[in-house]
């Protein structure tokens, strides 16, 4: 936004290493270093003996897809069902760069038409399922930037490899994706009207996942996040995208009052429209207590929010897009010794960002500053929000 952002003044920034954690029923390794999460995408590949559901927004023609791509034609060679889905809008890969996969038999589908209302509606969800049995999910895409080093400003972004019960809840879900995309004459009220209903809930009820999307009422992650927030007592937001309406903003703002709320944003982005729109909530958040660093060492593009116990992760931001629009597939697990784990997590990386304090905001809010970011907001939550509602929904 070249509004004068500070450098990082805290230790050199390393992403840590892989961690594992068990939790209700659900085997989790999170990979929040580039080149661990390369490797561990390309091992869920290889190891594939009969199935390969993948899911992305963009899917690049560069190193990392290229390889990717290679990795997926010699699944199928050897016999496994390998079926990709990408975004139209996210993805520039070709017809021509996937070819070898259809020669190699394998399968791809395009989300969403080239032309028309909905090609404003995105699919945003990043995804692989191997064997119906193990999965990755997170807020990476496949492109080179999202697993490049901090040091070449690559995205700071979360892939999770889950193994339980919950991985036949990313199956059924894909299923369905698969279907709607499979379907040129698919009813979008079809699409709108799942994800208004669809959850899958472990035995256990601790672990759910919710999907955002577009629908006249709440899809399930928006119904739920919001929910949890009338309630919650303690917050940790640690996001790339940060634009909420004002009903859950006043939410955050009733947990931020307690004193137990910390706002992880970002310093750096690929769209300086909303870091502004992020920056004009500052102020707000920070008169009532709100705790708010910027993570400057690279690009932020992590997506985790921690309510009391329970913690979500997945594709989708915390702006309107992602509560309202996008589809997005979103894990949440209520267990207490997982959400003090990624507290930890998400401290580290404060440790290496810089405390927006009200002396700091101040600072930074001149006349024309407040201008931009104001002018952020109105481009990312009331613009674009609002044509891509209307032309798809009608409201």
């Amino acid at each position: 936004m070249g509004d004068n952002t500070h450098t990082q003044t805290g230790p050199a920034y390393r992403d840590p290493p892989p961690f594992s954690a068990e939790a209700q029923g659900q085997s989790l390794t999170f990979y929040p270093a580039g080149e661990d999460r390369r490797e561990a995408l390309m091992e869920l590949v290889r190891s594939a003996k009969e199935t390969l559901d993948v899911c992305f927004y963009i899917f690049a023609e560069d190193e990392v897809s290229t390889q990717l791509r290679d990795e997926l034609c010699e699944a199928a060679r050897r016999g496994v069902d390998v079926t990709l889905i990408i975004d139209r809008f996210g993805a520039s890969a070709s017809d021509k760069f996937l070819k070898p996969l259809i020669d190699c038999g394998g399968r791809y589908y395009y989300f969403s038409p080239r032309f028309g209302f909905r090609y404003l509606i995105r699919n945003h969800q990043k995804m692989v399922i191997a064997d119906e049995k193990r999965a990755m999910f997170g807020g990476f895409n496949i492109e080179d930037d999202y697993f490049a080093p901090p040091e070449r400003n690559g995205w700071n972004d979360l892939a999770i490899h889950i193994e339980g019960d919950a991985v036949d809840g990313l199956c059924d879900w894909f299923a369905k994706l698969r279907d709607w995309t499979d379907d040129e004459h698919a009813h979008f009220r079809a699409i709108r009207k799942t994800v208004a209903q669809w959850a899958w809930t472990s035995d256990s009820g601790r672990s759910r996942w919710l999907v955002g999307g577009p629908t006249h009422g709440l899809s399930t992650w928006a119904r739920c996040v919001t929910r949890d927030l009338k309630e919650g007592e303690k917050l940790d937001i640690f996001m790339a995208y940060f634009s909420p309406p004002y009903s859950l903003l006043k939410r955050i703002a009733r947990v931020a009052q307690k004193g137990q709320t910390r706002l992880l944003m970002a310093a750096k982005s690929d769209n300086g429209a909303t870091l502004g729109a992020t920056r004009s909530l500052y102020n707000y958040l920070l008169k009532r207590g709100a705790k708010i660093w910027e993570f400057s060492p690279c690009k932020l593009h992590t997506k985790l929010l921690v309510l009391d116990d329970a913690v979500y992760m997945g594709s989708a931001n915390f702006d309107m897009r992602s509560l309202y629009l996008n589809l997005e597939i979103v894990l949440r697990i209520e267990d207490a010794d997982l959400a003090e784990q990624m507290r930890d997590f998400v401290s580290r990386h404060i440790e290496a960002s810089e405390a927006i304090t009200p002396e700091t905001h101040q600072e930074r809010a001149t006349v024309w500053n407040r201008m931009r970011w104001w002018a952020g907001w109105v481009l990312v939550s009331v613009i674009d929000y609002t044509v891509a509602r209307r032309l798809n929904l009608g409201i």
